[in-house]
């Protein structure tokens, strides 16, 4: 017998044609299950909902996987499940996501909740133990399904501003547990106030068939609120769009990205994208859709609104074109660009454009081209640069020279596919300043910065992801520890924690341990504001008479013993 089902799902009909009504039956079982968790579904936060970052939007390195919501400058905001399931990942770290909670859900999501201040009793107690056990402040656990059952609503942490945060807020995501690929969370009921359209700073067109080095920009005419022109265009050849722009809501000044966007040339599509879905591997490819170069050189993003060969994104459409257009000479054309938030708030550039004769394709020197399939060696006196097959995207003129001590290694301009390997020769020293030499990369103001370095050999090998200056610096300073609310011999019976500083002049903290009477304790370290936190609830001490020691040792190996007694009954 064949079955034909009409079920509507978001105002759309899906017709399902099927043989075996078992396979029936548990279809709709599932999607009564999603519509279920669905309407059961609350926000993680119990204030009025305001995004500092959207899904998808561009970040340094990669795509932005969840939503940044404002915690109205404040730490310590409660933070609820959004709907039942089971903590079945834990992590604390320094960097990234800081103190991490991930929730797997009955309808096959996963929520996730980053930065946070601490988490609520029972997840804490259940993390201090594992932390103890390990002896570690980092740490990723992951629960078994009914060690942390969690239910719609129930607190499960506080908001805080720990690891790569830059300030206070939830960073908060959807995945697909299936393959933990991100969702955009505004598919699920989050009331934001958002009647704003996108804002359209510039507007650029590229021109080249293979590099597209040509940039011209065309100002922007305003026609009304929503639509912007230009004067008239005269170009020719393979062209494609770049654009500034930003989209915001109504309760939020934060400069946010898109949702979707859409290019069409005289009523074709010729390139599409929306942020519904991402992929974590996405990001290997960010730098093929913007203009690396003058980003790096000025400091502001512009989006190119076209696929490179090299990058395959899961969230645009594919079109035959991809964005990039070829206009013939005498021909006239219309260019349309939408861009879209979620909400359907739009803006508009509609351009007018005559095709000309394609220039004349820059002629770029021959002995200084990169080809990305081949891999090169440049061998030096002292210094040596080894870029490995595949390490750029595409063809790159790379000028590689050992000056002095310096090795310059092309400039900060092109995106690297992979990191290049560098090699300097050890020089007659002794072993201490061996030790304590490493590889460092000159920053924009000059100033060396640690390079992860290695020793192999009678060389230092250090790897990069990113072009630019590299010398040998040396670090013989070994990190401090300075206690901050207490003092030598000190009676701290109605003390809470004990916060000390911790900091290092150069390569940075590599580790640390601290103890108390010959035990370990847990320290919170807190980079940001090199702080090290215990607290005394986490022990009980017989004895009244307290020795403490810390230890810590920078990434070249130099390092320190803090040690002072205090009492406490």
């Amino acid at each position: 017998m064949i079955l034909y089902l009409a079920i509507k799902s978001n105002d759309t009909f899906l017709i399902i044609k099927s043989y075996k009504l078992p396979f029936v039956f548990l279809f709709l079982q599932s999607l009564i299950v999603l519509a279920q968790e669905k309407n059961n579904w609350i926000t993680p936060l119990e204030i009025p909902i305001q995004l500092s970052g959207t899904f998808g939007e561009l970040r340094n390195n990669h795509f932005h996987a969840g939503l940044d919501i404002r915690t109205q400058g404040r730490q310590g905001l409660k933070v609820k499940s959004v709907q039942s399931g089971y903590i079945n990942r834990i992590r604390v770290s320094t960097g990234g996501y800081g103190k991490a909670l991930y929730i797997q859900h009955f309808d096959g999501t996963t929520s996730v909740y980053a930065h946070l201040k601490k988490f609520a009793p029972k997840i804490e107690a259940y993390l201090k133990e594992k932390q103890y056990k390990k002896e570690s402040f980092t740490i990723q656990l992951f629960p078994k399904e009914k060690e942390l059952k969690v239910d719609l609503g129930e607190l499960i942490g506080y908001s805080g501003n720990t690891g790569g945060s830059s300030g206070p807020h939830l960073h908060f995501e959807i995945r697909d547990s299936r393959d933990q690929s991100p969702i955009n969370p505004m598919q699920f009921p989050l009331k934001i106030d958002d009647t704003q359209r996108p804002q359209i700073q510039n507007f650029y067109l590229y021109s080249g068939k293979d590099t597209f080095l040509s940039k011209q920009e065309y100002p922007l005419i305003r026609k009304n609120d929503s639509v912007y022109t230009t004067a008239a265009i005269k170009i020719g050849g393979h062209v494609q769009v770049g654009l500034r722009l930003f989209d915001r809501q109504n309760l939020s000044y934060n400069k946010n990205g898109i949702y979707s966007a859409s290019l069409r040339l005289n009523g074709k599509e010729e390139f599409a994208y929306s942020m519904d879905r991402i992929s974590f591997d996405d990001s290997k490819s960010i730098n093929l859709i913007i203009d690396y170069k003058n980003l790096k050189q000025n400091r502001n993003r512009i989006q190119r609104f076209a696929s490179h060969p090299k990058a395959q994104f899961s969230f645009s459409e594919q079109s035959p074109a991809e964005g990039t257009m070829h206009l013939s000479p005498n021909k006239s054309y219309q260019l349309l660009i939408e861009v879209s938030d979620y909400n359907g708030n739009s803006s508009y550039i509609e351009a007018y454009m005559t095709g000309e004769e394609a220039p004349q394709k820059e002629v770029e020197l021959q002995a200084n081209l990169l080809d990305p399939i081949k891999d090169y060696l440049f061998d030096f006196d002292t210094t040596s640069v080894y870029f490995p097959k595949d390490s750029f995207f595409q063809k790159a003129a790379i000028h590689v020279e050992q000056k002095g001590d310096t090795l310059r290694v092309g400039q900060d301009l092109v995106p690297l596919k992979k990191p290049f390997e560098i090699n300097f020769n050890i020089p007659e020293m002794d072993s201490l300043q061996k030790t304590q030499s490493f590889i460092s990369k000159i920053a924009k103001n000059r100033k060396p910065s640690f390079l992860s370095t290695k020793k192999e050999g009678d060389k230092w090998l250090g790897k990069s992801k990113t072009l630019g200056e590299f010398i040998i610096s040396r670090d013989s300073v070994a990190p401090k520890i300075v206690p901050l609310n207490f003092k030598q011999k000190q009676w701290l019976s109605n003390y809470s924690f004990l916060k000390f500083k911790i900091t290092d002049d150069y390569t940075g903290i590599k580790s640390y341990r601290g103890e108390i009477n010959g035990k370990w304790i847990l320290l919170e370290y807190e980079p940001k504001n090199n702080t090290l936190i215990f607290d005394f609830d986490d022990l009980k001490f017989e004895q009244t008479l307290h020795k403490l020691i810390i230890e810590a040792e920078d990434f070249v190996g130099n390092k320190t013993i803090f040690s002072i007694d205090f009492y406490r009954k």
